[in-house]
């Protein structure tokens, strides 16, 4: 039954995204209304959301973020590159580390270590 509600969960956020997207550009009022209620949707059935919908919504005030209209995006490398998303409505910022080529070389290395020495 879990997995049902969950489901069922998914393809409502699914639906009230594409929604938000059409309707954005004529109204930008309800189309945070209706992330706003795929965010709540998500939060009853114990889901996150989607990743790809996580990086489309500000958290501070639940717009739908258009790059260009109301939202900047900088990438930024200090400390660790990051990338860093503005929303233009409230001013809050959101950073997205990105990978360290470390990280990949160590990844790297542990899949050869299984291979037997020559």
């Amino acid at each position: 039954m879990k997995s049902t509600t969950k489901q069922i969960a998914r393809q409502r956020i699914q639906i009230l995204f594409r929604q938000a997207k059409k309707v954005h550009a004529t109204d930008p009022h309800l189309s945070s209304r209706y992330v706003a209620t795929a965010r709540k949707i998500a939060m009853s059935a114990r889901m996150p959301l989607p990743m790809e919908y996580r990086h489309q919504i500000c958290k501070n005030c639940n717009s739908l973020l258009v790059q260009g209209e109301n939202c900047r995006v900088r990438v930024r490398q200090r400390r660790e590159p990051h990338v860093v998303v503005t929303c233009l409505n409230c001013g809050f910022q959101t950073r997205i580390p990105l990978r360290k080529k470390k990280e990949k070389a160590g990844i790297e290395q542990d899949n050869h270590s299984d291979e037997a020495p020559r």
